[in-house]
């Protein structure tokens, strides 16, 4: 008896890959985060905090 392999199609293969790529960065944030000094955690939200405000404005304001 012969197994045969399943073919991935293009689209799940990138969908794979793209998960594979968010699940391992945000472990490294996540790592990074817990390792840093308290100062630099508190800059860091503040300024993610503000990169998301940006984003939402910019996405507003298109047509």
């Amino acid at each position: 008896m012969e197994h045969q392999m399943l073919p991935l199609d293009p689209m799940t293969l990138v969908l794979l890959v793209l998960l594979v790529g968010i699940v391992c960065a945000t472990v490294v944030c996540v790592v990074a985060l817990f390792r840093a000094h308290r100062t630099d955690t508190v800059a860091l939200v503040r300024a993610l905090a503000e990169l998301v405000s940006v984003f939402t404005r910019y996405r507003h304001k298109k047509p």
